[in-house]
């Protein structure tokens, strides 16, 4: 099933751990989505909004590039674009660059709405990040203990 080397035995400490990291998550998931809808989004709406606000610097946000950040098919990518842009959040325009690509941009609106869902996220996150950094803390440390070499799989080292 996965490709990432496994620890030799899984204790049942170790499936308490992942359910509260799982469980942790998922209490900020329900907020976020719930914060969405109450500011009138649908929450992967939400976070295509942030994904274009959050690209890496000098990286346009082209819809081929919001997919792979949300992990959507490009056409899933292009039909949220679309319901975005008809809402007013977001615009799109062509690279300067090369004109053969398309780009999306937030409008005012949309800097506007991802703003407050941004500050509700943040408050959010003051409160209840300290159990979901307590529970990842506790996965990973199982983690080291069993003696795991080199960053946890998908990250990267610190310099």
């Amino acid at each position: 099933m996965g490709i990432h080397r496994r620890p030799v035995t899984v204790s049942d400490a170790d499936y308490r751990r992942l359910a509260e990291l799982r469980y942790q998550i998922r209490r900020f998931l329900h907020f976020s989505e719930h914060a969405a809808r109450a500011a009138g989004l649908e929450p992967k709406q939400h976070q295509l909004l942030l994904a274009i606000r959050g690209m890496p610097q000098r990286v346009p946000a082209s819809v081929g590039g919001l997919a792979e950040r949300l992990q959507l098919a490009h056409h899933s990518a292009v039909e949220l674009v679309d319901r975005l842009e008809q809402g007013g959040l977001v615009m799109r325009r062509r690279s300067e660059r090369d004109r053969r690509r398309v780009l999306v941009v937030l409008t005012p609106r949309g800097v506007a709405v991802l703003r407050e869902l941004s500050r509700d996220h943040l408050a959010e996150l003051r409160v209840r990040g300290p159990e979901l950094l307590s529970a990842l803390h506790a996965v990973l440390a199982r983690r080291l203990a069993n003696g795991a070499e080199g960053p946890p799989p998908g990250g990267t080292a610190a310099a």
